[in-house]
């Protein structure tokens, strides 16, 4: 498996998901209501490209051949996920933000994404954030080695929907390492038995996405943007992880 890295890999991604996080911090610390998105991108851009790591999103190819034209994915309230910074579209008080990010250094990957509040918001948008942060955080304890990658998207759904959220089904964690998007798939659901073995050296973005609603998505008309089917609002948190001495480690923390 590719990504299961070698000692010298797991520094390199150490390295890079500090990168990533100071990248992040800067970013959104800058937000303010009356931004455009295009201005919150170019400020991601310009913290990866300062510390010498590579924008990893930028042109990024797809299976369709489709090319991604920015740096940094952000979506609002009910965009799950990667929405197309644009100079016409600004942020506004009490709207969320999701900001996604990938960071490229010494050959290896990192990805990691927040919501954000701006200014004042709703309290089940507030609940929603933490929820999903929380959501996160249950999914990377779960990522042991000798456990099976199932048991993370099990952890992740059991809190979610205890707390009344749709998880998305559509869209799924990763492997990383040499290249951004790896197998093996993560999906935020499932049983704990299902899935590939986790091993010694493994790294992976782990990555719920929920929502106030229906968990179903849809593409949005730009062909990028996927948005809540119900228009409901929806939150997303990532961390790059890479399992060493049986743990999982946290990079992008």
């Amino acid at each position: 498996m590719e990504n299961i890295l070698n000692k010298e890999q797991i520094i390199n991604i150490k390295a890079c998901g500090q990168i990533l996080k100071r990248a992040m911090d800067i970013t959104e610390s800058s937000i303010r209501p009356g931004m455009s998105t295009h201005e919150i991108n170019t400020i991601a851009d310009q913290a990866l490209s300062s510390q010498g790591a590579i924008a990893a999103f930028k042109n990024y190819q797809t299976a369709d051949g489709g090319v991604f034209p920015a740096s940094a994915c952000i979506s609002i309230n009910e965009q799950v996920v990667h929405g197309l910074p644009d100079k016409n579209t600004f942020i506004k008080s009490g709207d969320i933000i999701s900001i996604d990010l990938g960071a490229l250094f010494k050959g290896v990957y990192t990805d990691m994404a927040r919501t954000i509040p701006v200014g004042e918001v709703s309290s089940e948008a507030r609940k929603l954030i933490e929820i999903t942060r929380q959501s996160l955080n249950r999914g990377i304890k779960a990522a042991r080695a000798g456990s099976r990658i199932g048991k993370i998207g099990y952890e992740v759904q059991k809190l979610a929907e205890s707390e009344g959220y749709g998880v998305v089904r559509e869209l799924v964690g990763h492997g990383i390492g040499t290249k951004m998007h790896m197998d093996p798939q993560i999906p935020n659901y499932g049983r704990g038995n299902e899935g590939p073995v986790i091993v010694e050296g493994m790294a992976l973005a782990i990555e719920p996405m929920l929502t106030l609603g229906n968990p179903n998505v849809k593409m949005a008309k730009d062909g990028w943007t996927i948005i809540t089917a119900d228009k409901s609002l929806s939150a997303h948190f990532e961390h790059t992880i890479v399992i060493e001495n049986g743990l999982p480690i946290v990079v992008t923390k």
